[in-house]
């Protein structure tokens, strides 16, 4: 009933969506919604010009979420927006965005980009962290605390491509690995065994690719086993676009294991625990 009525109210919001910005501030007030906190007194300029958001900013964890519609509108003002697969889609020239009430991402042309506290909707609303958002459009993002003002400036067009960034091979194995490790984990721990990964890489104390990580000698059973070599699960492919444009849910862990398979593993008596995620415990 809970998603049924929030896509009914995504639907609606729609019918208000990518209408002509009124240039304005945003109302100074000050309000809980959801558990959430709203900014108060909040301006939202783009390109210098004060524009009304229609909704209050709310701050969770840290992130501030937006109303995505006049943002986009404001930096795209041919975009349109159509209600088709359960989420928002919208198209301009350059440019395909599709944002999903409820999903850990959003998706802009093609690069899967992660929002950790989900893709939220309030009343007519469809909120977006702002800095997720500007990333997708291409634009950047400043915060002035002294007049409480979010600074949003337009760049040379929308997000590269899905196609020409991510590296056919590092997708490749990196979505396999994922999905032998950790296919029937939630997409917090998907992103989790990815991250061990690329962490790998990066670290001089392993090699430094993707599939030579993957494959160096007594460190992932599915490489020896062949298991590495099954068509990955559509939530694995997706993780594994999520580390590669910089998801990350375990830091610098750099080793993981099952606790319950091997309770008195080398990682665990030997490096810093990070965290659990599922059947896995992730250390540094």
């Amino acid at each position: 009933m809970k998603i049924r009525a929030l896509r009914v109210l995504a639907c609606l919001a729609l019918c208000f969506a990518l209408a002509s910005p009124v240039y304005a501030t945003e109302s100074d007030v000050t309000a809980t919604v959801n558990g959430t906190t709203a900014e108060s007194g909040v301006t939202v300029t783009v390109n210098g010009t004060a524009i009304e958001t229609g909704f209050t900013s709310q701050v969770l964890n840290n992130q501030t979420y937006v109303s995505y519609n006049s943002i986009v509108t404001a930096l795209y003002p041919d975009a349109v927006a159509v209600w088709a697969n359960n989420q928002a889609e919208v198209t301009a020239a350059g440019l395909k965005l599709c944002i999903k009430p409820e999903a850990s991402y959003i998706v802009a042309n093609g690069r899967y980009l992660y929002v950790p506290q989900g893709v939220k909707v309030d009343g007519y609303h469809i909120l977006v962290p702002v800095r997720t958002l500007c990333q997708a459009l291409g634009a950047s993002v400043e915060w002035d605390g002294t007049t409480s003002t979010i600074s949003i400036t337009s760049g040379t067009g929308p997000i590269a491509s899905g196609e020409s960034f991510y590296d056919a091979d590092d997708l490749y194995w990196l979505s396999r690995i994922i999905n032998a490790e950790s296919g029937n984990q939630s997409l917090q721990g998907k992103i989790a065994v990815g991250n061990v990964v690329l962490n790998r890489v990066a670290s001089t104390r392993f090699p430094n690719s993707v599939y030579d990580v993957v494959f160096q000698r007594n460190q992932f059973t599915p490489a020896s086993s062949g298991t590495i070599k099954r068509t990955p699960n559509e939530e694995s492919v997706i993780a594994a676009k999520l580390c590669l444009d910089g998801a990350n849910t375990v830091g610098d862990a750099l080793f993981f294991v099952n606790p319950r398979v091997s309770p008195n593993s080398w990682a665990s008596r030997n490096c810093t625990y990070v965290a659990t995620i599922g059947a896995h415990a992730f250390f540094a």
